[in-house]
């Protein structure tokens, strides 16, 4: 436990700075190796508890939180809740077993940036630190259609599950843009970008960019004939 760095990252911007919280030596230490190796990535430390990881946390001040929901002295949800309320600049990746609809939605009601099954692989798990970090709101595919069948259980999706920035996405795709250019229309890094599209994928539960296109015009998620904006939350 305690400080663990991967030392400098090469590249033009700061590497994302990276807590761990779970309370199995094992997936911490060999998720720590993993994201350590990865350029860009510095896993800044290591913790069993949720006290232990709180005080990292406001000691390192990590861009990232991993957080595991069973922790032995809180709940690692209650631990969330804590870091939105008083680390907002922290964004709160959950790493779980758990695919049970009551813990997502609340970990989604704490505030969390992502939520990611333990089943995920490595590359998986690096795609989604990167993406927590530039603002992207990850959700395992599995976990998102689950989500959307209980919340919506007529089959239609309600637009609020969307993000605001997801529903820009949807709209440059009804317009037929490329990941490139949405990115230059968007003013978004191409791995942002790409994040929003799978994101957006899992939670219509499509699987192409075309079923997605069709799915938001069949549904009123965007203006007709690519005209005007997509429909956003209320």
């Amino acid at each position: 436990m305690g400080d663990y760095s991967a030392g400098g990252r090469a590249g033009h911007r700061s590497p994302v700075r990276v807590v761990i919280v779970d309370d199995h030596a094992l997936v911490r230490e060999g998720a720590g190796q993993l994201l350590g190796r990865e350029p860009g990535l510095d896993v800044a430390g290591l913790a069993g508890t949720a006290e232990e990881g709180l005080r990292l946390i406001r000691r390192l001040r990590p861009q990232v939180a991993i957080v595991d929901v069973n922790l032995p002295d809180k709940s690692g949800l209650e631990l969330c809740r804590e870091l939105s309320r008083d680390h907002p600049e922290v964004s709160v990746l959950v790493v779980s077993a758990y695919d049970e609809y009551a813990y997502v939605t609340e970990a989604i009601d704490a505030g969390v940036a992502g939520y990611l099954l333990k089943t995920a692989s490595g590359p998986e798990l690096i795609d989604a630190v990167h993406l927590v970090a530039d603002g992207v709101l990850v959700l395992d595919r599995g976990v998102s259609r689950h989500l959307a069948r209980r919340r919506w259980g007529d089959g239609k999706t309600d637009p609020r599950l969307l993000t605001p920035r997801e529903s820009d996405v949807l709209a440059q795709l009804a317009r037929g843009a490329s990941n490139k250019q949405i990115a230059t229309t968007l003013g978004l890094r191409l791995r942002t970008v790409e994040g929003h599209v799978s994101s957006l994928l899992a939670k219509l539960g499509v699987e192409s960019r075309t079923e997605a296109v069709a799915y938001a015009f069949s549904h009123n998620l965007v203006g007709d004939g690519h005209h005007g904006g997509p429909a956003r939350p209320r």
